[in-house]
């Protein structure tokens, strides 16, 4: 038989007659196109009724999580790193200096470059090793796997898709698994996802009905079965599968697969002695791996600055290059050269003007600072730790310290002018308790555990036992939902697995509850509380006692809640076989469904307890005949093991089944606002954020929680844009709104917007929506899908302002709008650790934003900008000098600086100071940002990097030039000696004397720049000093082969200089004289701006009172701090009309 081969695809076929394995080329030799959905056969055995199978070809299961190889590491980091407009340019300086004669070194640019690149490429090598040898012990790890009818141990990297892997308690799943069986009768297991998401609490996971009596390894060799799913998706929560069980005789069955049947890679096995499952996806096409390659890019506005500030420096030094070379060809022409100087032996030609070109770009190319990137790589990454490390962002409660999940963002925490944020779980505890409902029109009440009926004339009246409606009402809490049941830590019952079915309680006071849904929790413990208590599900069945009875209901269907339908369902089978479907969700979602009962009054009810600031649930029934349930669940079963268009099917017969509802009643559980919230508003407010509440919640329900926050005032007017269908009723009333606003300028206005609305105005009024927006002090979005709430945050970052975004929740449906901010921040709550992953920060309570904004954000910023004004400023000082030379040296390519000054000034004279300022500056106290958060308007809209401080910065520093050069040139003018002897000064005296002001001035104008004189800074200071007087004294000594160097012209120079009296004065003069501007700036700025802030916040911290109360937000302090936040709107714009003062503030 002949085997075609080629570089492409090919099909193999397996013959089980002649048991052989054939290949030929396919299609041509064409590459095999990828299907929508794969195929696995469970344990790679094809079904007996078929001769000849495709067995697919899959990537093996080793986990590669590095970057590089040992081959590819040179290659690929050298191009990445290239990839920077700087590090690029460096390296064209270089190779110029190699292929022409230029009047510098090569050493000066390429030593540089080479440790900038070597850093660079040292850290990042050591990163991906560490990330290898994590990769080979995952891959080493010793997994079993069925083979035959025996269990073999193997490396975790040689399991391949099909295989039958057992997982014992405790382990990680090696790759992804569909669930087969387990040691528990039933089919379930526990696992823990904390790897994955975040989440510590158990969660149940099961196999099919027809695959859990396979608990042996004969009985799974006996197994024949195909799993068909859909290619590798990076969503952890969303999985469409089915499984087909074939039959001996021939034929088989279907059964639908989901995510409750699947164990992910990175999950842990917990509770349970052993599961058996079938490897579907392994290696990089695990849902873990997929996960840790996507990640949306995010750009800071200073990166964005510092960039174009960078092309800027580039443009200059092209026009400098551009004048410099005509100069000299008129310099040339126009006068006679120097005795000295051998003329040209030919007459110029373009070669020579290039050459020349190239000659003082390299002069001058010193002006691009080559260590800007890494320095500030290495400051965004120590500081990214802070965050971590603030003890005041730790929470007690939760364990949780607060978390950074990038360093490339720091600084933005700095410019949020508009924050997002959710309610449930965010400004809210995400902790509910039962309050009240409302059942057949009857209204009750508990207080204390007990149940009261609220009676016409107000007057509670305890209720001492349940009467029918009350006990159906409680008795479908109980039964609809997906709570499991655990046992509390010294209930003196070992339930294996966590199962509290095997052994019941008669109070409910042994149970644990866990759920994914707080609500949910809350009402099968009230149910608890009343006397039905849930008991968990045994053999298929949901355990209840009422009055301690028991009573069992058999679990046909769970039709899972999502946020489009707004509800969930289960369908159940009594004792009696009465078959009944119990719902449960919001009240818009059910009501118009609802056939038998009375609607107006509920509604009249929940909104009741809305204005009360409680959640609410409509509760209702219905009963099903066994003909409407067979018809329901064949399109059911159609729709489940669908693979294509899964959910919209799922949609279609879920909306079939959930109608003609009768009406029980509705529920009302509270949700505490979190601590702190009203005040962090109101500090958020007064520092210039603006705050809008995106919820799903009903609109009564969120406005009257965004009162209590202090997101909404009374003194506030609310402005309505709800309930509108049509476009043009949404343009009325919109420019109705702009006209009441211009006309009433000085009132405050909110707003209030409904999904529904804003589905009308999204697409057709985004505009004049935008304009309306931004002129209100806060937005309340309300009944809001996800995809809402993301295109809600894209509207305000897309606006002719561009203004910094920040969006912050804790649960999945907040995960869009987290990822569409320029910073989203994840709250780890009790709705999963989706927005945690998704976010860039993390932490536990909604009251830490003031520290993350006011504190971090501040000091981050102010760092940053510092830095890289810095960068710019310290290379303007340094070789402008060498520009003002070329006009003294007939327009030479001479330079004026020795190559060790050009080699040390950037990474090593001039670089420590400014990364430790980087990392310990903190130019006012903490005390001072919290208690006056009107400072933090101060830098945002990125205004220590606007062009103005840009200007002032580098205006700075050619003063300083201008001193250190023509200064120097008059204390060697004429050729005077500064020795007794008469000795003369040449060209690298003269360079020697302006680097040593130079680097004295740069250094000393950062110690003005420093307000807190931490001992790290004290000793950067120290070392830079000290490491630059050694150095070059070393240097000076030393008389260095022809192989280093051409010529040692710095031998004995420097230490003649030192030994000058007068040199050392006239070094003095000249640090005093370019320091001046920046010494009358730093006593203005403190005089007229840091003492004032600094006594106000001292006067607040000595007075013991906070700027605004916890519980709604309005001053009560004392009278005056109720004027100081009355008048808070005239201190804003008198720290506006200051802000010239920021200028100075360089």
């Amino acid at each position: 038989m002949c085997i075609l081969k080629c570089r492409h695809a090919t099909s193999c076929f397996y013959s089980k007659k002649t048991g052989s394995m054939f290949s030929f080329l396919s299609m041509g030799c064409m590459k095999k196109k990828r299907p929508a959905n794969r195929t696995v056969f469970v344990g790679n055995r094809p079904p007996s009724t078929e001769d000849v199978f495709v067995p697919e070809k899959y990537i093996d299961n080793r986990v590669i999580s590095s970057k590089y190889t040992l081959w590819n590491f040179l290659p690929k980091n050298l191009f990445e790193q290239f990839r920077r407009v700087a590090n690029f340019y460096f390296l064209c300086v270089g190779i110029i200096q190699l292929l022409i004669d230029t009047p510098v070194t090569s050493i000066t640019s390429i030593l540089p470059l080479v440790f900038v690149i070597s850093v660079t490429a040292i850290k990042q090598g050591y990163e991906d090793w560490l990330r290898h040898k994590a990769d080979q012990e995952v891959n080493n790890t010793a997994a079993k796997v069925l083979r035959g009818s025996e269990t073999e141990e193997i490396k975790s990297m040689h399991i391949k898709v099909g295989d039958i892997v057992k997982v014992e308690a405790n382990e990680d799943f090696p790759c992804d698994l569909v669930m087969l069986s387990s040691s528990d009768p039933q089919g379930t297991c526990y696992i823990t996802t904390a790897n994955l998401d975040g989440e510590t609490n158990l969660k149940t996971h099961m196999c099919v009905q027809d695959t859990r009596k396979y608990q042996k390894e004969q009985d799974l060799h006996d197994l024949e079965a195909s799993i068909e799913c859909q290619q590798p998706i990076p969503d952890l929560y969303r999985f469409i599968g089915r499984i087909n069980i074939f039959k001996a005789t021939g034929g088989g069955h279907v059964k639908p697969l989901g995510p409750e049947n699947v164990l992910l890679r990175g999950a842990r096995l917990k509770n349970t002695p052993y599961i058996y499952g079938c490897a579907i996806y392994t290696g990089q096409e695990t849902k873990m791996a997929l996960n840790s390659k996507f990640k949306q890019a995010k750009f800071s506005r200073v990166e964005r600055a510092m960039n174009t500030f960078l092309i800027v420096f580039l443009l200059v030094l092209l026009f400098e290059c551009i004048l410099l070379t005509g100069l000299k060809y008129w310099y040339t022409a126009t006068y006679p050269l120097a005795w000295y100087i051998p003329p040209r032996k030919d007459d110029p030609t373009a070669m020579h003007v290039i050459e020349d070109f190239l000659a003082f770009m390299v002069l001058l190319n010193y002006i691009v600072p080559i260590s800007l990137y890494v320095t500030i790589e290495v400051q965004k990454f120590v500081g990214s730790m802070y965050f971590g490390w603030d003890m005041l962002m730790y929470d007690e409660a939760t364990n949780e310290p607060a978390k950074a999940n990038t360093s490339d963002l720091n600084e933005e925490l700095g410019q949020v002018e508009f924050l997002f944020t959710d309610k449930t779980g965010t400004l809210t505890e995400n902790y509910m308790q039962f309050r009240q409902c409302s059942i057949n029109g009857v209204q009750y009440e508990e207080v204390g555990g007990q149940l009261y009926h609220r009676s016409q004339d107000g007057q509670p009246q305890v209720i001492h036992s349940l009467s029918g409606e009350v006990e159906e009402f409680f008795m479908v809490l109980a039964l609809c939902h997906t709570v499991r049941v655990d046992r509390k830590a010294g209930s003196g019952v070992d339930v294996e697995g966590g199962a509290a079915s095997s052994m019941y309680s008669d109070t409910g006071d042994e149970y644990l509850y866990q759920a994914s849904s707080p609500d949910e929790k809350a009402f099968v413990e009230a149910c608890s509380r009343h006397g039905i208590i849930y008991h968990g599900i045994h053999d298929d069945c949901m355990e209840i006692t009422l009055n301690k009875e028991m009573r069992r209901y058999r679990v046909l269907q769970v039709l899972d809640f999502d946020p489009t339908r707004k509800r969930m369902s289960v369908i159940l089978q009594s004792e009696q076989d009465k078959i009944v479907l119990l719902c449960k969700g919001a009240e818009s979602a059910i009501l118009d469904r609802v056939k038998i009962g009375e609607k107006d009054i509920a509604q009249k009810h929940v909104n009741e307890y809305a204005v009360l600031g409680l959640r609410t649930l409509a509760v209702v029934k219905r009963d099903l005949s066994e003909e409407e349930y067979k018809v329901f669940e064949e399109k059911l079963h159609e729709a489940r093991t669908a693979l294509q268009n899964r959910e919209e099917k799922l949609d279609r017969v879920f909306d079939l089944i959930e109608q003609d509802f009768q009406l029980l009643g509705a529920t009302a559980v509270e949700d505490k606002l979190q601590e702190d919230v009203p005040r962090t508003i109101q500090s958020l407010r007064r520092a210039g954020i603006k705050v809008w509440v995106l919820t799903g919640d009903k609109q009564e329900t969120a406005v009257n929680i965004s009162h209590s926050a202090g997101h909404f005032q009374a003194q506030m007017n609310e402005l309505e844009l709800t309930k509108m269908t049509k476009s043009e009723d949404c343009r009325l009333k919109i420019q109705h709104y702009r006209r009441q606003i211009e006309s009433v300028p000085d009132q405050q206005y909110v707003l209030i917007i409904d999904g529904q609305s804003l589905s009308v105005m999204i697409t057709e009024l985004e505009g004049i929506l935008m304009e309306l927006c931004l002129h209100c002090v806060a937005v309340l979005c309300c009944r809001m899908s996800p995809i809402q709430k993301a295109q809600v945050v894209r509207m305000i970052k897309m606006s002719p302002t561009k203004p910094v975004t920040a969006a912050i929740g804790d649960g999945a449906n907040d995960v869009s709008m987290i990822q569409e901010a320029d910073v989203g921040i994840g709250i780890m709550g009790k709705e999963g650790r989706q927005a945690v992953r998704s976010s860039d920060y993390a932490f536990a309570k909604f009251k830490f934003l003031m520290r993350a904004f006011l504190i971090h954000g501040h000091y981050f910023y102010v760092r940053i900008a510092t830095l890289v004004q810095y960068f710019f400023y310290k290379n303007i000082a340094f070789i402008t000098c060498q520009l003002y030379y070329t006009f003294f040296s007939a327009f030479s390519e001479q330079p004026v600086y020795e190559a060790l000054y050009l080699l040390l000034y950037n990474i090593t004279f001039t670089s420590l100071p400014i990364l430790i300022y980087g990392l310990f500056e903190k130019h006012l106290s903490q005390d001072t940002l919290l208690n006056r958060p009107e400072l933090y308007r101060r830098i945002t809209r990125n205004r220590k990097l606007s062009w103005r401080r840009f200007l002032l910065w580098n205006s700075l520093g050619l003063w300083q030039s201008v001193v250190i050069f023509f200064g120097t040139y008059l204390l060697f003018n004429n050729d005077v000696s500064l020795w007794p002897s008469g000795k003369s000064m040449g060209i690298w005296s003269y360079g020697s004397v302006m680097v040593l002001c130079c680097v004295f001035i740069v250094n000393i104008k950062l110690a003005l720049e420093t307000y807190c004189w931490s001992v790290p800074i004290m000793l950067s200071f120290g070392i830079t000093f000290a490491g630059f007087f050694l150095v070059v004294i070393v240097y000076n000594f030393v008389f260095w082969p022809s192989w280093a160097m051409d010529h040692p012209y710095l031998l004995q120079v420097f230490t003649t200089l030192l030994a000058c009296g007068t040199a050392w004065l006239a070094i003095l003069l000249l640090c005093v004289t370019a320091l001046l501007p920046d010494i009358c700036l730093r006593v203005w700025h403190d005089t007229f701006k840091v003492q004032p802030a600094e006594m106000e916040a001292s006067q607040m911290k000595l007075r013991k009172v906070k700027p605004v109360c916890q519980s709604n937000g309005v001053v009560t302090s004392n009278s005056k701090v109720t004027k100081l936040l009355k008048s808070s709107h005239k201190e804003v714009m008198e720290l506006q009309s200051l802000d010239h003062l920021d200028s100075v503030n360089v």
